[in-house]
């Protein structure tokens, strides 16, 4: 039979609200009696229920992780940051997947109904209004690699992605490119937005180059490869930003299925720096995200907003460094 906080008060020779005081965070319990149930209760294994837990302190330690475009790779890294992060702060992530919604009510609902402590909204792609139904429900709310705002709703952490457009423009122009290109996510995007935008005004600022845009219809492989093949049957630019890691791998096996390869044949930058961006036979040059400081940084953010839910919002912006590897032209030597 499972081992009782009566137990292990009986074994310590204590009443059970010592026992309940001793695993209940800021309760009030001398260090003797604390030493006592915790010696007591490492004799008889036990363990506290977090359920029951919960029941007194008002906390279920647990915080919604909301998700889309689990077809991504990259959100595999992401959740495996985010749930470990959670776990070593003592807290339970409680994944939702919202991959073909874009209302966040029925979200909204569920999570209430587990009575969460707080939520992680973890999506470049979902609106600002996502995140803020959340907050407007009640429930303390970060939105993790949102769009930077001045006078934010709720708080937003994640890169500029304006910036690093203007990064990936000024990269293939330093390496010689005059035709280049931009192959979005969709076109709805607030990050593909960005992106494009960043893109797109560096260009303009240097004479003597010439661009193109095109999108894919999702941040996935299939959708990058399927618009490179598109893009392929007419002349092909010099170089492409694209504006997401699995978006450029799926580029890439569209220029190997037709004979091409890059750097020689065409150029690629993507956006990410996913794990298997750096396998042997991708070898990607692309633009970190710092996914574990922005996930690291999320998740000390919602629990300050937990402890105190008056905290303003704010955003915060990360920068981004290009990832040297094989499919741009070598940098030139200074």
């Amino acid at each position: 039979m499972a081992v009782t906080l009566k137990d292990v008060a009986e074994r310590a020779g204590v009443s059970r609200s010592a026992v309940s005081r001793t695993y209940t965070e800021g309760a009030s319990v001398s260090g003797k009696t604390r030493e006592k149930v915790m010696r007591a209760a490492s004799d008889l294994g036990y363990s506290p229920n977090a359920l029951a837990s919960s029941l007194t302190t008002g906390r279920t330690k647990m915080i919604g992780l909301v998700s889309n475009n689990f077809h991504n790779p990259i959100f595999l890294e992401v959740f495996d940051l985010f749930t470990r992060g959670l776990q070593e702060r003592g807290l339970r992530p409680l994944l939702v997947n919202l991959t073909d919604e874009t209302e966040p009510t029925a979200s909204v609902q569920m999570l209430r109904q587990y009575s969460v402590d707080g939520v992680i909204v973890a999506s470049s792609t979902l609106p600002p209004g996502f995140a803020r139904a959340f907050r407007e429900a009640g429930m303390p709310v970060v939105h993790s690699f949102g769009r930077h705002s001045v006078d934010p709703a709720v708080d937003i952490l994640g890169i500029d992605n304006i910036a690093a457009g203007r990064l990936a423009a000024r990269t293939l122009i330093e390496r010689g490119y005059s035709e280049v290109a931009f192959l979005g996510g969709p076109s709805t995007a607030t990050s593909t937005l960005d992106r494009e935008k960043g893109f797109l005004s560096e260009i303009a600022a240097n004479k003597g180059v010439s661009c193109t845009t095109s999108f894919a219809s999702a941040y996935s492989f299939e959708a990058g490869r399927t618009e490179m093949l598109r893009l392929l049957k007419s002349q092909p630019a010099q170089a492409y930003f694209c504006a997401d890691d699995v978006l450029s791998i799926g580029a890439l096996s569209a220029l190997q299925s037709q004979g091409l390869n890059a750097p020689d044949d065409v150029g690629i930058i993507g956006l990410n720096d996913m794990e298997m961006a750096s396998w042997a036979n991708i070898n990607l040059t692309t633009i970190k995200n710092p996914l574990s400081d922005i996930i690291s940084a999320s998740i000390n953010r919602v629990v300050a907003l937990v402890s105190d839910q008056t905290l303003a919002p704010h955003s915060h912006e990360f920068g981004c460094t290009v990832v040297e590897r094989g499919t741009l032209r070598p940098a030139p030597k200074t």
